[in-house]
């Protein structure tokens, strides 16, 4: 199954010890890169995140966010008086210092630790967050898949329009030589040149080695059945699939070059837009 990089998932829950939501996002990215936002008191489900990430993905700049609400209805205040007290101290060195202020008491209270949690509590809605997250990232990862599937769809359909214009080309390829074999002989008439036929026909054999497309237009062909391959197989294939790219790329700009013809030349353009809306897509792929 192949992945995309962007996806988006939300996961809530309620409980005794008050509301909490995950929020994960991601965008492409050459590599993994996590970045996670986390309540002050929370911070120590950090490297488990990470690790869970790690886990579950290869590629993508994934943002993690958790929002949390604790339940306010308890009766009394657990208070870090010393943790308070030097938050006090402090704040009162700098309001000396500047030579104008007050303490906000309300802000002395928001100070990370001075309201401090049971440590039972804190385990206990851990081990909640975890879940939720869990369930948060199987959320997220179905979406990569799903848009996967879309970009999947995308590119096989771009694939089948370079099979069409390679066969086209391909079966045209003898009338197109022809053609120039007629437009030689006129050129040569205008001009009242007479040619040893067999000199003039071993000027055409040189002149139709020079316009042969048909490597090309084998290695076309090769290029759309490994990229098929690589999509049936999934996994994270986005890399190998830009190379892939840039083998469609190679053998299109070749086609171009030995064009002796308009429609060799429009086919060409048409290929290079193909390929382009691939690659552009195939940037999103994990």
């Amino acid at each position: 199954m192949i992945h995309s990089m962007t996806a988006f998932a939300r996961q809530e829950t309620n409980a005794d010890w008050g509301n909490a939501s995950w929020e994960i996002r991601s965008v492409n990215q050459r590599y993994l890169e996590t970045y996670i936002r986390l309540p002050e008191h929370l911070r120590s489900l950090e490297p488990i995140l990470r690790q869970r990430f790690r886990n579950r993905l290869q590629r993508g700049k994934v943002e993690c966010n958790l929002r949390f609400e604790p339940r306010n209805d308890q009766t009394s205040l657990n208070i870090n008086n010393k943790l308070a007290s030097q938050v006090i101290k402090q704040a009162n060195w700098v309001i000396q210092q500047a030579g104008s202020g007050s303490i906000n008491p309300l802000d002395i209270l928001n100070w990370p630790g001075v309201i401090a949690t049971p440590e039972q509590d804190i385990d206990e809605i851990n081990s909640a967050l975890l879940a939720q997250f869990d369930l948060a990232i199987e959320q997220f990862i179905a979406a990569r898949a799903s848009e996967g599937d879309n970009l999947k769809t995308m590119i096989v359909t771009r694939l089948n329009a370079i099979s069409e214009l390679v066969s086209t080309i391909r079966s045209n390829m003898p009338t197109i030589i022809e053609w120039q074999r007629q437009r030689l002989n006129n050129k040569f008439e205008e001009a009242k040149i007479q040619l040893d036929p067999e000199r003039l026909e071993q000027e055409l054999v040189l002149l139709a080695q020079k316009v042969d497309v048909a490597e090309e237009l084998d290695r076309l062909d090769s290029h759309v059945s490994e990229t098929q391959k690589i999509m049936k197989k999934g996994g994270a294939c986005g890399r190998r699939l830009d190379f892939m790219m840039q083998e469609f790329n190679r053998e299109a700009n070749t086609l171009a070059s030995k064009s002796i013809n308009s429609d060799i030349t429009q086919a060409s353009v048409e290929l290079k837009v193909l390929i382009e809306q691939m690659r552009e897509q195939i940037q999103n792929i994990e």
